[in-house]
Parts: structure tokens; sequence; C-alpha cells
């Protein structure tokens, strides 16, 4: 089985120097760079025109940026240490998240389906969940992982469940219902870059410093298989919305999409040289798996007709 893809659109020099950060919704393309502003491509329009800039938003650049399912919150993290909410119908400035730690050490973010809850990664270790129905912005659960960099973090669909991946290559699942720690998870030795619970929460997805993609079994802990392929660290992973399908970015200027049915490689894009610090699927539309790419450029893809097969 394979899966061939067409570039649809690039956008070159969408930001003044290279792009971390990526959101998704249904509308908007979020993107982040290490200049200051915060920009809003289209997502359903095929020119993918620029709807909006939030100026200023992070003065020393933005390194992370989740949106909720639902398209209505955003929220950033910047190299200066701010975490900024964004209102994506009004297309506003929407609060600040205060957290203990001192400015600066926040790096990790993940934001529930719904908005409501904002999962964040510091700098020592610490990983904390905060409550953004109204402010002040409550902090709800607060994780130790034995003073280890944060350096990503994720949510399960429903929000029970959070995940966290550390520059040791510590992964830790939580349950936030009981505030209790449920999986050290064991076999990743360098710096884990991306972690991602899939649509039904079974599985989680993790990638890192260590060129393989280890899925584990949520439930028991356990390494249920890999992937192998990349040939240097791999930035971001994520899922199809049905599940089926995982895509990384790496170092090494490819993204892959993986089949979880066959526990293979099905389609690898390598049109750049250069890292790409981010892939994500984007909101299914017909029967066709389309998705972004960000790095020097914004690139958007989509499937081929027909493809699938093979």
């Amino acid at each position: 089985m394979s899966k061939q893809y067409l570039t649809a659109h690039t956008i070159d020099n969408a930001h003044e120097s290279s792009i971390y950060a990526l959101g998704i919704t249904a509308d908007y393309t979020l993107t982040g760079s290490g200049s200051s502003a915060i920009k809003l491509h289209s997502t359903k329009d095929a020119a993918h025109p620029l709807v909006h800039t939030f100026i200023d938003a992070h003065k020393l650049g933005c390194h992370h940026i989740a949106a909720s399912k639902t398209g209505k919150r955003a929220i950033s993290a910047g190299f200066e240490g701010s975490l900024k909410i964004w209102d994506l119908e009004n297309l506003e400035a929407n609060g600040e998240i205060s957290d203990a730690n001192k400015g600066g050490q926040v790096w990790a973010i993940a934001l529930s389906a719904d908005g409501s809850r904002c999962l964040t990664g510091s700098h020592n270790g610490r990983v904390r969940i905060w409550d953004l129905d109204k402010e002040p912005f409550l902090q709800l659960r607060d994780y130790e992982t034995k003073n280890i960099f944060t350096l990503c973090v994720d949510l399960s669909a429903d929000a029970k469940l959070a995940a966290s991946g550390h520059e040791n290559g510590g992964v830790y699942i939580f349950n936030n219902e009981t505030g209790r720690m449920l999986h050290s998870l064991t076999g990743l030795m360098k710096p884990v870059r991306s972690i991602s619970f899939s649509p039904s929460s079974k599985l989680l997805a993790v990638c890192g410093d260590f060129q393989v993609i280890a899925v584990y079994d949520v439930h028991s802990g356990e390494q249920v298989f890999n992937f192998t392929g990349h040939t240097s660290w791999v930035f971001s992973i994520g899922w199809s919305e049905t599940g089926q399908f995982l895509v990384t970015s790496s170092f090494d200027g490819k993204t892959k999409i993986w089949s979880m049915d066959t526990r293979t490689c099905v389609t690898t894009l390598g049109e750049s040289n250069q890292p790409i610090f981010c892939a994500s699927f984007l909101p299914k539309i017909g029967s066709g798996e389309n998705l972004v790419t960000i790095g020097t450029a914004i690139t958007y893809y989509r499937e081929a007709s027909g493809a699938g097969t093979g």
C-alpha cells in the first residue's frame, strides 16, 4: 500500500525567520517563528491567503502553538516566557497564564479539544494543568517528573489523561482525574521531541532524537511496535482523524506518513533539504488525508486522487 501526495500550495517567506510553531483548526493555519508575529492563513481556501496577524504576539518569537478542536481558542508559548491565549472567533487576545515558574521556563503546551484545559511542561520538569474557563486561570494539577526538562506534552481526546516527554528520554502518562502517574515508559535514552495520543486514546506515539517512532499501549504502558526510516532527529508526530495514519517530520528534511494497518511507511515527502519542524494532518474533507508542513516555508499537500492502493 502507498499513498501519493501532490504539493497543493507553498507559502514562501511567510515569516521573517524559520517557522517553529504550528496550530491547525478547520478555519485557520496558525504559525509562529523567531519573529514576533503569529500569522493565520486560511485552511479551507485553496490559495491559503493570510487572513489575520497577531502583531507583536511574542517579542522574542514563538516556539509552540496549540489550537482546540472546536477552533475557538489557541494558546502560544514565546521565547520570552509568556503563555498567551487567543480567541479565534473574535481574533483577539484572551488573557495570559501566569506560571509559578520563572519567566521563560515553560516550554511545552497542549490544549484540550474544547479549549477549556491547558497542559504545560517546564524546564524544571513540572507538568501542570490549567483551567481556562475564566480568569484568573487556576492550576488544577501539578505533576513531578524528576526535574528533567519537559520538551513536549499532550492531552487525550477527553482530557482525562496527560503525557509528557523529557530531555533524558523519559515519558510519563498521568490520570488527570486522580492526579496520579499511570506509567513511566521505558526504552528511550535520548530527548523526546513530540508525543501524541491516538484519537481513541488507546495508543501514545513518541518521537525524538532516537530517530525511531515508538508506539505504546496506554492501558498497559508496553511498547507495542515501532517505525524506523528517518535519518535524524524527529521533531513532530501527529495522528490522522481516523487514527489510521501517523505523520512525522524530521531534521533530515523528510515528512513521512505511516500506516497503522500495515505498520509501514506509505509516503515520504522530501522536497526540502532543510529541517521540517512540524507536520500535521488537516481536518478531513472528503476521502483524502491532506496535510501541512512548516520549516522555511508553509507547504500544503493534498492526497492524489485514487491514491491509497498499491
